[in-house]
């Protein structure tokens, strides 16, 4: 088995912005610090599937205090990320832009050309993370030879993986000494992937959450919805503290702008030891796509 090298991930606090957002805003901008020393946002905005609204949502998010923000090129919505970003008047290095190579780039060897397009659709001076989306097999691996070009031209400050599991990320350190910064993956209280995070904790990988609200299937627990009555929050509020007390970076999506800022509103509360073991045991291995079998 290769090893890694473990890095440990620090964070640091900062004050909340004097505004209507205060409250929302407290946390947003702590960050870990990836394994390259570049500092990551512990939470952000998601915007697969928000179309015509992203723009608005990305300035609504940035707004209220939030400062990461993760696309792709399969969420069709590049050019409105770039757009909002630009916008908004924040300078650009306080702002943490996450993106990613689709499938069939790998599949047809388009990894530079993909590489390229994206940027120019961000229309950013770089990208402050860069990730492989799937593992498509055959193909990840030399992809990632691509991936170390792209971090070393500057045009990235770091790059990963999403849905990877250890077997692939096992695979990816024997044919290369570039540790993936972050892995991207599917997780919540009903997909807790311990094995996978205590994989990436012992390899100094930062795991991040996608779908943190199991496409709100999770909010449906009655379990976390006592827990949420108990602290006088919402379940969204409950699971999206669950991520971060797990050291997890999360970033739930939402075009509305209400919402944004409530599933934010986490950082005045913690959740016990009992809670977050509570919450761990409602795992039942449900997932919307398996990393070993997919199709697209």
């Amino acid at each position: 088995m290769v090893k890694y090298i473990q890095v440990e991930c620090a964070c640091s606090g900062a004050q909340a912005p004097p505004d209507l957002f205060k409250e929302a805003g407290m946390g947003l901008e702590e960050t870990f610090t990836l394994n390259n020393g570049v500092a990551m946002p512990k939470f952000g905005l998601g915007v697969y599937k928000s179309g015509d609204d992203t723009v608005q949502a990305v300035k609504w998010a940035l707004e209220a205090g939030y400062r990461l923000i993760d696309t792709a090129a399969y969420y069709n919505n590049e050019i409105q990320v770039g757009k909002a970003v630009r916008e908004s008047g924040i300078p650009r290095n306080e702002i943490f832009v996450t993106t990613k190579m689709w499938n069939n780039d790998q599949r047809d060897d388009r990894q530079e050309d993909a590489f390229l397009e994206s940027l120019n659709k961000l229309r950013l001076d770089y990208i402050d993370l860069y990730l492989i989306h799937w593992p498509v097999p055959g193909k990840f691996c030399d992809t990632w030879k691509y991936m170390e070009d792209f971090l070393a031209s500057g045009k990235v400050h770091a790059i990963g993986v999403s849905n990877f599991l250890p077997h692939h990320l096992e695979e990816l350190a024997a044919s290369s000494a570039t540790v993936p910064a972050v892995d991207q993956f599917e997780c919540h209280p009903f997909l807790t992937r311990e094995e996978l995070r205590t994989y990436c904790r012992g390899h100094g990988i930062q795991a991040q959450a996608w779908s943190p609200l199991g496409r709100g299937v999770v909010l449906e627990s009655r379990t976390i919805q006592e827990i949420a009555k108990k602290h006088k929050k919402t379940s969204a509020q409950i699971t999206l503290r669950w991520d971060y007390q797990n050291s997890i970076i999360t970033i739930p999506k939402s075009i509305k702008q209400n919402r944004i800022i409530e599933n934010a509103d986490i950082f005045d509360f913690s959740l016990s030891d009992d809670e977050l073991e509570t919450i761990s045991d409602l795992d039942t291995g449900m997932t919307k796509e398996d990393p070993d079998n997919f199709n697209f």
